[in-house]
């Protein structure tokens, strides 16, 4: 059974744990089709270059015509990754991304295609109770077969998910079960006689000083052995 805490990213009962995100994974985030209003709209308010904006001189340049800011487009690609697997997954935060490139143009009206591949996966060592899943989106062109013309968008990141909660031991008994003549003979037996612990039994001993916790090492290179293009922080990176 889901404990009543395990929330998806979107807050319904989990389904998908750290457990079940095992490198390898290929996760269909479907097809998304880019509305020329929504394009123009969210680059006036986020990138108003006038290759995104301004219809006119983008027809008279090498662009033939408006294209999406990349941002937009990475946009399109988080709503496909939250519907699609975070909805279901219990997701936490994440600690960063490693690369995000820009392949081709995206235009009004492409339909684009959605996925993450599981690239690897580890427990936490800076997050108890949570796994660092490295991961790789990518968004590709469909032509009007349906069939894969060009890669657009690709970015490398990592996600934290949380381990699929322990299931409750049967053979523990129910405080509310136990038996009322058990219950009444522990109250009037005397209680043991305390002694002063000794040795390693004395609180503190042989236990050192909690001291940092050793954060995870991000992973190295790309998949496609590409250039990093955009790179986490150092703090981000210390923070798995």
């Amino acid at each position: 059974m889901t404990a009543p805490d395990a929330r998806s990213g979107t807050g319904r009962p989990a389904e998908l744990f750290f457990e079940d995100l095992v490198p390898g994974l290929t996760v269909d985030l479907g097809v998304v089709t880019v509305d020329a209003d929504e394009m123009v709209a969210f680059a006036r308010r986020f990138d108003p270059q006038w290759y995104h904006v301004d219809p006119d001189l983008a027809a008279a340049s090498r662009h033939g015509g408006l294209i999406a800011s990349g941002f937009y487009t990475v946009s399109l690609f988080m709503r496909a990754y939250v519907d699609h697997l975070l909805s279901r997954a219990a997701a936490d935060a994440s600690p960063g991304l490693e690369e995000l490139r820009w392949l081709a143009p995206v235009r009004a009206g492409d339909r684009l295609a959605v996925r993450v591949d599981v690239m690897g996966a580890r427990p936490s060592t800076a997050r108890p109770g949570l796994g660092t899943v490295s991961l790789t989106g990518t968004m590709l062109r469909l032509g009007p077969d349906d069939r894969p013309e060009q890669e657009v968008l690709r970015t490398r990141f990592r996600g934290w998910f949380a381990v699929r909660p322990a299931e409750a031991d049967p053979a523990e008994a129910d405080p509310a079960e136990t038996d009322p003549a058990e219950a009444e003979a522990a109250e009037t037996d005397p209680a043991p006689t305390e002694t002063a612990p000794t040795g390693a039994d004395r609180p503190g001993t042989d236990r050192p000083d909690a001291g940092p916790i050793a954060a995870d090492q991000p992973t190295d290179g790309s998949p496609d052995g590409g250039p990093t293009e955009i790179s986490a922080s150092p703090e981000a990176q210390r923070n798995d």
